[in-house]
């Protein structure tokens, strides 16, 4: 696969990935009890954790799918 459209790829599931996930962290966030130190540790917790599921991805984009 041309690394263009590889890079295509990994964009659109970028995109596809980010949006169930904002929709699922808003989700749950509506379930948890309301105080403002739950806030901060769930959403805190929630926006660093996306880009861990996405690393393969984007390796997979800039190496080609090649295994080292």
């Amino acid at each position: 696969m041309p690394p263009r459209l590889r890079r295509l790829v990994a964009a659109v599931g970028v995109l596809a990935f980010l949006t169930v996930y904002i929709w699922a962290v808003i989700s749950i966030g509506d379930y948890l009890p309301r105080a403002w130190w739950i806030d901060l540790l769930f959403y805190g917790v929630a926006g660093t954790v996306w880009g861990l599921p996405l690393i393969p991805l984007l390796r997979w984009a800039e190496q080609g799918g090649r295994r080292k």
